[in-house]
């Protein structure tokens, strides 16, 4: 039998709409409250300690407790608790983050949007993109292209680019002019006997396939993930990424590069763009950019779409585009703070000290009779459970083991996610190698006590 909830639990039940949650389960079972964190662990109402195994939502980078982080927001609000950069006005940290992430991106950009949220800023990148077609003349180039299993956010635009079922179901989505291609996945697109260049070749000519049958004077941009996260922590195979791009400047179709969960030292590089090869026009910057200590995101364009954008807001009179808190001075802060212990800390260097160690201990569980696939690179991966390892057979109905073993796992002290039968993992850039072990110690009891559960409920029989 369940504990029963504290009061605050049961406040929360009747009160709070939780997103990503079962809402008639969580009704009956009610919440973790968690109530303060330091490092990579946080800790729940009654005292119990978590690793923090996802970084919260991908986007803890800098871990709990930061207090230099915490100064810095006391300070600008001090000085200047809000202003807005509507009209001709502007605060000094917006300028200032603005001209540090244009330094900071692998390729040129030359301006910047501020926004509140991942969502929010490639929402802000499609209303670009059809201003800047409009803006040369090209009227009718305004379809989007995403993939399967690609997260961008949970806007009216951007749900309807994430290609995950549940973000459509009942919200009527997606919306016309959002198409989406193949997800680069090898383990479950893969066609018996393919090899992984030969499945980079046939997802090339399904995506140039899709192009031409939508005829490319329609379509704008391709948006993509270095590495799909919320779709389960996919890995692009080698050679992807250099045929997508090929195609895309065939057709002149731009490339958006989502960088929310990859960006700033997630996959072994300051950006996923530098581990991966990509050139993009657009780049989209959120969760660790103020490493989630305040909500902040940020949409880059370049000089080819800056330039029309301007001239368009010119003609008509005003760039009638933004939000009250587009450029908020007290996030602004935050985040360059941030940027600050990066580059002083050297957490880049760390993470590619730290990376090959949390990789080994993440490959070594491949051995696992529940892991049909690891996958991963830098300090992110996955975990795809099955049924059948040889077959690659799914447990069914889907989501059931995943949710299982996630819930395995908090009771161990250690909080991850299940992304339907997958287990991702994207700790604190801070993490050391002690952590590291702690931390895949707690997941292999997690493991074994969900193979035991298997077992006892005969599962892979109704698999």
């Amino acid at each position: 039998m369940a504990a029963p909830l504290s009061a605050l639990a049961r406040r929360d039940v009747e009160s709070v709409l939780h997103p990503y949650t079962n809402l008639k389960v969580h009704g009956e079972q009610g919440p973790l409250v968690i109530v303060r964190g330091k490092g990579i662990y946080v800790y729940d109402e009654h005292g119990r300690e978590y690793i923090e195994a996802m970084s919260g939502l991908w986007c803890a980078s800098l871990g709990f407790g930061e207090e230099e982080l915490a100064d810095a927001a006391a300070k600008q609000m001090r000085e200047l608790p809000f202003y807005h950069s509507f009209n001709h006005k502007a605060a000094a940290p917006v300028i200032e983050l603005a001209d540090k992430l244009k330094r900071m991106v692998p390729v040129p950009m030359a301006k910047v949007l501020f926004a509140n949220s991942g969502s929010e800023a490639n929402d802000s990148l499609v209303k670009l993109v059809w201003y800047y077609n409009n803006a040369r003349g090209k009227p009718k180039k305004k379809k989007i292209i995403s993939r399967l299993r690609a997260y961008h956010g949970v806007t009216l635009v951007t749900a309807s680019l994430t290609g995950l079922p549940n973000n459509h179901r009942s919200f009527d989505l997606p919306l016309a002019g959002v198409l989406h291609t193949d997800c680069p996945h090898y383990y479950r697109g893969g066609r018996q006997g393919e090899t992984e260049a030969e499945f980079v070749d046939r997802l090339a000519k399904s995506l140039e396939a899709l192009i031409v049958k939508e005829d490319p004077e329609t379509v704008a941009a391709f948006i993509a993930e270095p590495v799909m996260g919320g779709g389960g922590v996919v890995v692009p195979p080698a050679g992807y990424f250099a045929r997508v791009q090929e195609i895309l400047a065939r057709h002149d179709i731009l490339f958006l590069d989502d960088e929310v969960i990859c960006g700033f030292g997630r996959t072994g590089n300051m950006f996923g763009a530098e581990t991966f090869g990509l050139a993009p026009d657009t780049m989209t910057l959120a969760k660790a950019l103020s490493a989630a200590y305040l909500p902040i995101s940020a949409a880059l364009i370049n000089e080819r779409i800056a330039g029309a954008v301007i001239e368009e807001s010119n003609k008509i009179g005003v760039f009638a585009h933004g939000f009250t808190y587009s450029g908020h001075p007290v996030p602004a802060a935050v985040a360059l703070k941030t940027l600050e212990i990066y580059e002083r800390r050297d957490i880049l260097g760390h993470v590619r000290r730290i990376a090959p160690h949390f990789q080994r201990r993440l490959r070594a569980l491949a051995d696992h009779p529940l892991v049909g696939e690891v996958r991963g690179v830098g300090l992110i991966g996955a975990l795809e459970l099955v049924a059948d390892k040889t077959t690659k057979r799914a447990f069914a109905p889907p989501g059931r083991i995943g949710t299982y073993a996630a819930k395995h796992a908090e009771a161990n002290g250690m909080i991850v996610r299940a992304l339907v039968d997958s287990i991702a993992l994207c700790p604190p850039l801070i993490i050391t190698e002690a952590e590291i072990d702690a931390m895949f110690e707690r997941l292999t009891r997690s493991l074994d006590a969900t193979e035991a559960w298997v077992a006892k409920e005969r599962l892979r029989d109704a698999a």
